[in-house]
């Protein structure tokens, strides 16, 4: 049996929610499904994407292949390594807050500061002759 790990579209005309579900590759993508792992609500800011880690590390080591969204999601969720946990309510805010990683900062080319941090190339030594 192929398994695949992907998008069930639920929700109301122009409110998409989706469920991170495993099914049949041949089952139509809102038909027949296996099991359930989580869902994902892109319209929220920021998205909400809750899902069962233990039953997808299982379903991915049974052979499931998961779609290029549920990779993406599954990876912001820690299911693959190197992803950060995905955003969490909080009780007491009942907000979701979400672990951003810092950035490396950019130098600007334009304001020259990079060219002080950055050493030259020494010119080519001229033959004497």
């Amino acid at each position: 049996m192929a398994t695949r790990i992907r998008l069930r579209r639920v929700g109301r005309k122009k409110q998409p929610e989706y469920r991170i579900v495993v099914a049949e590759r041949s089952a139509a993508r809102d038909g027949r499904f296996i099991e359930t792992l989580g869902y994902y609500r892109p319209r929220t800011d920021p998205a909400q994407v809750e899902v069962d880690a233990d039953r997808a590390r299982a379903w991915l080591d049974k052979g499931a292949t998961p779609s290029d969204t549920v990779r993406s999601l599954l990876k912001k969720a820690g299911v693959f390594g190197g992803g950060a946990p995905a955003a969490v309510a909080t009780p007491e805010t009942g907000a979701d807050e979400a672990v951003v990683p810092e950035a490396d900062p950019v130098p600007d080319p334009e304001s020259g500061a990079d060219a002080a941090a950055a050493p030259e190339a020494d010119p080519a030594p001229e033959a004497e002759g």
